[in-house]
């Protein structure tokens, strides 16, 4: 059985919804785990050294070549090494962490973990993305398609044309009703959502971990 690779990108550590929720799913998880926290060690935004290094010959790199080419390839490999993935991402001001981004810019690379021509190498592998929000985006919510963090999720991670991964979202929404007293009359749907968020984390890690067992 290969490993999970965990990548966290909450900046708000033990207190963060979505972390939290990611523990429920670890509790359900049989195997090993490598962890990777980018708010507590974040990554490199990609810069011009990292993109030319990608059509350069390592023995013409200059320094800064290859010090961006040595943290990606490192990022990429961990990555390939992995059979599934635990993404927490929360919703920042209706998108992603940028530490999440960077991430991303890092390890997808057309002709290593992207392919031109057919599926890549990572298709069809488990991934759950745990998105904790403030607010509620779905359908009937009075900021219904103001999310900018799961659909854009879905297309880099997996479309068969991207990374081509099996994305599962896990959604803790209203994770502000507890706070704001404006919100207190949804907090019966907050609490209903974080049970729901807790249990379908728990369940997805069992499922996940006993088909990759049952195919080693």
């Amino acid at each position: 059985m290969s490993y999970l690779l965990h990548i966290d990108s909450s900046s708000l550590g033990e207190v963060s919804v979505s972390r939290q929720v990611a523990r429920s799913f670890l509790e359900g998880w049989d195997g090993k785990v490598v962890h990777r926290d980018l708010a507590a060690a974040p990554v490199p935004h990609i810069s011009a050294a990292g993109i030319t290094a990608r059509e350069t010959d390592p023995a013409e790199y200059t320094e800064e070549q290859a010090a961006a080419a040595a943290t990606q390839d490192a990022l990429i490999e961990e990555f390939l090494g992995a059979g599934a993935y635990l993404f927490t991402v929360p919703m920042y001001n209706l998108t992603m962490p940028s530490v999440f981004k960077a991430w991303l810019d890092q390890i997808i690379v057309f002709g290593r973990t992207v392919s031109h021509e057919g599926p890549s190498r990572v298709a069809g592998r488990p991934a759950v993305v745990i998105s904790a929000r403030g607010g509620s985006y779905g359908p009937g919510a009075p900021r219904h398609g103001f999310d900018y963090v799961i659909p854009i999720l879905q297309v880099l991670l997996g479309h068969q044309d991207m990374l081509g991964l099996d994305v599962t979202t896990v959604i803790p929404e209203l994770t502000m009703a507890p706070h704001e007293p404006a919100l207190a009359a949804l907090l019966p749907k907050h609490e209903a959502s974080m049970a729901d968020a807790h249990d379908r984390a728990r369940e997805l890690a069992t499922r996940i971990a006993g088909g990759m067992t049952a195919a080693r």
